[in-house]
């Protein structure tokens, strides 16, 4: 049983959400194709929520 709910943990996901939108670290290697892969990221996951919120919204219309 406790297996299951590791698996089903959401905890790390919202850290992840928070982790991405944070400014990078002095130390952290910054190049081309990392920022460029950090900001399709950011990108999609607010496209992401954007689309769970207007489905939220018809579903509580309709």
């Amino acid at each position: 049983m406790s297996r299951l709910t590791e698996l089903f943990k959401i905890g790390e996901v919202f850290t992840y959400f928070v982790r991405v939108f944070q400014k990078p670290k002095p130390g952290a290697p910054t190049n081309f194709n990392i920022r460029t892969m950090h900001t399709i990221n950011k990108i999609s996951i607010v496209m992401f929520l954007f689309c769970v919120l207007v489905m939220l919204y018809r579903a509580f219309l309709r």
